[in-house]
């Protein structure tokens, strides 16, 4: 896909409002890079390329706002936020210095059932890699973390890595899938999710520091879309 090929926006599910389906889509544009970084758009200019009205265009950047994906630019539209590989991988050696303890003390103290719950997450993750879908996969990733991540009891602390998965959220995927590795990166999460079921606080450590840095390498090769 280019930067300059139109959006359109697909049939509509059922279990979705037009505002919620409008920002999947702006999403799923924003990850492959069909609207690029530190670009202005406007709510009518993507309203008329998805053939709807621009109020739920709107409202659907307004929650991308709140996320960290865009900005608004008064009396223009909204800018697709511009950071730099830099930024990136400070975030995301934040998110290591937290969740990779988090995820020994949860291998330590969790309930088993209760992480078997998240098996299915797990599965969907794998399933949406497979198919190329990188909101699908995007979306089942940040379910599947943030409730492991839960499970530690630090509400807090699950409220400040959803903050930062929400600022580095966009970039290094489209590259991770073009090299293969998107599909591996959904497989860890089931052998970290075993790792946490045997209680090996020192092996779930490992493997959720290799997988936070599969992002990183990626950015650090000029896989992702961020600047120097």
């Amino acid at each position: 896909m280019t930067a300059d090929r139109p959006l359109k926006l697909p049939a509509v599910p059922d279990r979705l409002s037009i505002r919620d389906h409008v920002a999947q889509a702006l999403r799923a544009a924003l990850i492959a890079g069909r609207l690029r970084p530190g670009t202005v758009y406007s709510a009518p200019q993507l309203a008329a390329q998805f053939g709807v009205s621009a109020t739920p265009v709107r409202e659907a950047m307004l929650d991308l706002t709140r996320e960290g994906m865009v900005e608004p630019v008064r009396n223009k539209g909204f800018r697709v936020t511009e950071l730099s590989r830099r930024d990136l991988a400070e975030y995301v050696g934040i998110r290591e210095l937290i969740e990779v303890p988090t995820v020994g003390e949860v291998a330590r103290s969790a309930d088993s059932a209760r992480l078997e719950e998240l098996r299915p997450v797990a599965q969907e993750i794998v399933a949406a890699a497979r198919a190329g879908d990188l909101v699908g996969f995007l979306e089942a990733d940040r379910r599947f973390h943030l409730a492991l991540l839960e499970l530690a009891g630090n509400r807090r602390l699950v409220e400040t890595v959803a903050q930062l998965r929400s600022h580095s959220r966009l970039y290094g995927l489209a590259g991770l899938a073009e090299s293969g590795q998107l599909i591996e990166s959904a497989e860890e999460h089931e052998v970290l999710l075993d790792l946490v079921l045997a209680r090996d606080a020192a092996g779930a450590q490992a493997c959720m520091r290799t997988h936070l840095g599969r992002l990183r390498t990626q950015w650090e090769r000029g896989g992702g879309s961020p600047a120097e």
